[in-house]
């Protein structure tokens, strides 16, 4: 049975197995999603899932300046032990975060961030602009919906393409790191300094 990469991607970034446990999966379930979800808990490879639950209150923060001190970042990634935030790979990868906020400009940790007025502004600017280009009246909810997705995706930071591999949410990267340190990993809250601007992008909150 042929499965699609969207699939795959969205099986992953939903368990936080890899490609090739999810391709089987999907195949073993004749690309029932649900289905696949539970084969993997089976085999004990969806473990993000199982632990999304547990108190994380210990952790890292990186600190971290790119360009030659133009742009800064301080990030707080939080865990469950202090074993386990003080393990290289914790450390590696909450600096991975620390880059994907310097590169990348998130706003926000999570969608549910978003304050409603700006999701307002933003559905109005991408309605008046179908309008102006003609666009008939019937497909003007299709084309907001769609733009409202690619913001949503540009400027969350759980939803941003990991920059070294696009295939691969920043939630995607959460799952596969819950599933391999075996505890559940927040990103609590950010903040990205940019020499010149007038303001900064410091969100906080708790993601699982």
């Amino acid at each position: 049975m042929t499965v699609s990469t969207e699939d795959i991607k969205k099986l992953r970034e939903a368990t936080g197995a890899g490609i090739l446990n999810c391709r089987s999966a999907l195949q073993e379930t004749g690309n029932n999603f649900e289905k696949a979800i539970d084969f993997l808990r089976e085999k004990g490879l969806a473990a993000a899932s199982k632990r999304a639950d547990r108190e994380a209150s210990e952790g890292y923060v990186e600190l971290y300046s790119h360009g030659d001190g133009r742009v800064g970042v301080m990030v707080e990634v939080n865990c469950e032990t202090d074993f386990v935030g003080r393990s290289e790979d914790f450390r590696k990868f909450t600096h991975e975060v620390a880059l994907q906020i310097a590169a990348a400009s998130p706003l926000y940790i999570s969608e549910d961030d978003i304050p409603a007025e700006a999701l307002e502004r933003e559905e109005k600017i991408a309605t008046a602009r179908a309008k102006e280009e003609g666009k008939p009246e019937n497909i003007i909810p299709k084309i907001v919906e769609g733009y409202l997705k690619k913001f949503k995706d540009e400027v969350v930071l759980l939803r941003q393409a990991y920059i070294r591999d696009e295939s691969l949410t920043i939630q995607g990267l959460i799952n596969e790191n819950v599933a391999s340190m075996g505890e559940n990993i927040i990103i609590r809250r950010f903040t990205r300094y940019e020499l010149g601007e007038e303001s900064t992008a410091d969100s906080e909150t708790e993601v699982k």
